[in-house]
Order: structure tokens, then C-alpha cells, then sequence
């Protein structure tokens, strides 16, 4: 009974949200994506879509959601909202970070990426634009995904910390102390293909379109880069999800290497008490800047 009251929730749920949706304008751009998606699978394969659909999507994405990162850092007024200001970015450190990065991209995720069209035929994944769902649909999916991605994340990176482990395959993620936007694909093969096993598993559990799969991409890369970003930027949307970690949650995980293991949210690290330093830290910095300001009073 109360499995179908939940049903029943969601379902009234979804028709309102839909309902809403058909009362507003008719979206200007729907007809040029429709053509443009159209006109694509006239011209290409479902493999060539699949692969390098997906690769295209993910390269456009990484380095166009780095890009603002970069150029913080030759912007003095920015520098405020840098994390760790002790610890600029190095052109040395940023080269090394470009070089792994792109044999990671190449030479790990291309081969998986090259797997996507084989992913969609076995789980029926469908391409054409009549069956693409709703953008309220997508965005509610890709929330869903995110979800899972992060109790994989937690669990098997405080595996990855475990000290017996740590050394041999997580340790190359930690080189950077300070992270920078970039350096968030900056990792052990090993670690590339274990965190690019979570981000499937949302998808066999929600994906109903390609358009999903593509979607989740940008946000999980939106997401993962704003962490790892090095800078609390203020009226960041991102903060408004509920119990979204940030920029500063993560970025203590670099500068502490214990704690703080979740990827986006932040209970599973309440929920085990993997956040209590970082907890004392915040206190720390709190009593430490009442201070300062009680001085200059």
C-alpha cells in the first residue's frame, strides 16, 4: 500500500510538472535541435553517434567547463576566492596535469567510450527524437545519477585511502595538494576505470535516450570540475542542491587526504563521521577570524 501511495505521489507529481510545462511558450529552439538531431541520424551511424558523439561531448565539455578556472588565475581580483592562496597554480604542474590527462582520455576512456554503441544495443537504448524525454524528465534522471555515482564514489574511495592500498593507485590523484579544474581527470589508470564504472551504473538503471547519457557527461562534469576547481565562487548555482558538498569540501580532501570522500553530496560523509575534521576545521577557521575581527574592532 505504501509502495503504491509513493507511486501515486510521484506519478501526480510528474503530471503537474508536465502539466506546468505545457502551459509555457513553446520552447524557440526546439525546432532547430529537432532538425539538427534529425539530420544526424540521417547522415551517421548509430556507432558513429554512440562513439564519437560521446567523445566530442566529453572533450567540449571538460575543457570548456576548465576554461574559467584557467583564466582565474591571471585575474588578481579573483585570487580572493582562491581556496588554498598559498598554493598558486604552476605552469610546470599544469603541463604535467594536460599531459596524463590526455593519455587517460586517449588511451583509457576512448576504448570504453568506443564501447557506448554496444551499451546501447544490449540495454535498447533508443536514439530517434520522438522518444526523447522531457527536459524536466532528463534533469530529474540525471539527479538520479548523481545520487548513485556518489554512494559508489564514497564507498570505493575510502577503500582507496585504505593505507594498504592508497600508495599504488589513489596517491597519483593526491600529487596535486591544491586542486585546479584540470587536474580532476588526474589519476591512476585504475582509478580512471573504477569512478568510470559509477558513472554507468546510474545509466542502466535510468537511461530511456541517448540524450541522457550525453547529459549526464556535461552535469557529472560540471559537477566534479567545480570541485576540484580551487576557488568558492559566491552565488554558485550549484550550492543550491540540496546537501551539494562544494568546492571547499573537496578541496579539504587534497589539503587533509582524510575525510570528505563523497563526490557531490554530503551524507554519507555525515553519516559515518568521515567529516569530522572537517567540521573542526571550519570551527577552527571560524574562532580564528572572530579573533582577527575582535582585534581590529
Amino acid at each position: 500500500m505504501a509502495n503504491n501511495n509513493s507511486f501515486e505521489i510521484l506519478h501526480s507529481a510528474y503530471l503537474a510538472i508536465e502539466y506546468i510545462d505545457s502551459l509555457l511558450p513553446e520552447n524557440p529552439l526546439q525546432q532547430p535541435l529537432k532538425n539538427a538531431w534529425t539530420s544526424m541520424l540521417d547522415n551517421y551511424t548509430k556507432f558513429q553517434i554512440a562513439t564519437w558523439g560521446s567523445l566530442l561531448a566529453h572533450e567540449l565539455s571538460y575543457f570548456l567547463i576548465c576554461l574559467p578556472g584557467f583564466v582565474f588565475q591571471f585575474i588578481p581580483y579573483m585570487q580572493k576566492y582562491k581556496i588554498q592562496q598559498d598554493k598558486p597554480e604552476t605552469w610546470t604542474g599544469q603541463w604535467k596535469c594536460f599531459k596524463k590527462i590526455m593519455f587517460n582520455q586517449f588511451f583509457i576512456q576512448l576504448p570504453l567510450i568506443c564501447g557506448t554503441y554496444y551499451f546501447t544495443e544490449y540495454y535498447n537504448i533508443p536514439y530517434d527524437w520522438e522518444r526523447m524525454p522531457r527536459w524536466f524528465v532528463i534533469l530529474a534522471q540525471c539527479f538520479g545519477c548523481a545520487v548513485i555515482e556518489d554512494t559508489w564514489h564514497y564507498f570505493l574511495h575510502r577503500l582507496l585511502h585504505h593505507k594498504r592500498i592508497y600508495k599504488y593507485i589513489h596517491k597519483v590523484h593526491h600529487e596535486f595538494h591544491a586542486p585546479f579544474g584540470m587536474q580532476t581527470e588526474y589519476a591512476h589508470p585504475l582509478d580512471t576505470v573504477i569512478f568510470v564504472a559509477a558513472f554507468f551504473i546510474g545509466i542502466i538503471v535510468f537511461c530511456n535516450h541517448l540524450i541522457l547519457l550525453w547529459a549526464w557527461i556535461v552535469c557529472r562534469l560540471i559537477q566534479t570540475i567545480d570541485v576540484h576547481s580551487g576557488y568558492d565562487i559566491p552565488l554558485n548555482p550549484l550550492q543550491f542542491l540540496p546537501f551539494y558538498a562544494g568546492s571547499r569540501f573537496h578541496d579539504f580532501h587534497h589539503m587533509n587526504f582524510t575525510g570528505n570522500y563523497s563526490s557531490t553530496f554530503t551524507w554519507w560523509d555525515k553519516l559515518f563521521g568521515t567529516d569530522s575534521q572537517y567540521s573542526s576545521y571550519l570551527e577552527k577557521m571560524k574562532k580564528q577570524k572572530d579573533t582577527v575581527e575582535k582585534k581590529l574592532e
